[in-house]
């Protein structure tokens, strides 16, 4: 049975940090590339960024200079640091894995807020 499982969402102030992590299990995860995406009540989810299996990474534009995604497939586990967070990257982050089949996580909630 494959698991995403999101970690690390919270409620932060504009300008501060959060580090998301997306721990997977029952897939053979240096095979799929790996992607955030977010989403917002009554708006459509959002790509935020994505990392190949070989490790080559690609953001939205509103992301490239704060947000950075990376991969440790020693443990399965892909990471999205977020720096410089303003209140308009409140949302709930999802982790997604592709190459066969999509496979998606619960999503963590991120609140950008003073």
């Amino acid at each position: 049975q494959v698991q995403l499982v999101e970690s690390g969402g919270g409620l932060v102030q504009p300008g501060g940090s959060l580090r998301l992590s997306c721990a997977t299990s029952g897939l053979t995860f240096s095979r799929y590339a790996m992607s955030w995406y977010r989403q917002v009540p009554g708006k459509e989810r959002e790509f935020v960024a994505r990392i190949s299996t070989g490790g080559s990474t690609i953001y939205a534009d509103s992301m490239k200079g704060r947000f950075t995604i990376s991969r440790d497939n020693a443990k399965n586990t892909v990471y999205l640091q977020m720096n410089s967070l303003k209140p308009e990257d409140t949302a709930v982050y999802y982790c997604n894995a592709f190459w066969d089949i999509n496979y998606w996580g619960q999503g963590t909630q991120v609140t950008v807020a003073s």
